[in-house]
């Protein structure tokens, strides 16, 4: 067997319906579109969202809710995580680009560290921002916060 000789499978391979060629063609007259009616039309194309004339559904229901355009997204990070973390690779400073070779956050995400688990060993924490509990909880084991600009 070589390149020469491939073959698509039996029966994977069907012809293309030539529609609109006549009525000896068997897909004459109305060229499968059914008789009469917008979609028989040539040209015919539905906007996004149209139901047939009748309201849309993006317009019956009403606007609501408020999108704060000067929110602050933060990717979190856990103490457990953390100490998970400096176990693994025996770290004693974890900042955002540790946890950006970990595959915890991506270089774009700015971090805050939550205070979820416990953390045992002293560690240089930095991050873009820290919960009261997590900062707590850094500096009751031993270690540093400093929060990156």
């Amino acid at each position: 067997m070589n390149l020469s000789n491939l073959k698509p499978a039996k029966g994977s391979i069907k012809p293309r319906k030539r529609i609109g060629r006549g009525t000896g063609s068997g897909l004459g007259g109305t060229s499968t579109r059914g008789h009469k009616g917008q979609k028989s039309r040539s040209g015919y194309s539905r906007k996004i969202g149209f139901e047939g004339g009748q309201m849309p559904i993006q317009r019956r229901l009403p606007k609501y809710g408020f999108k704060n355009i000067n929110r602050v997204e933060y990717k979190a990070i856990n103490l457990d995580t953390l100490q998970h973390l400096a176990d693994s690779q025996h770290l004693t400073k974890i900042g955002v680009n540790e946890l950006v070779d970990a595959g915890f956050v991506s270089s774009k995400h700015l971090v805050k560290i939550l205070a979820k688990g416990t953390l045992t060993s002293a560690l240089e924490v930095t991050a873009h921002a820290f919960s009261k509990t997590a900062e707590e909880a850094i500096t009751k084991a031993g270690g540093t916060t400093t929060i990156k600009r």
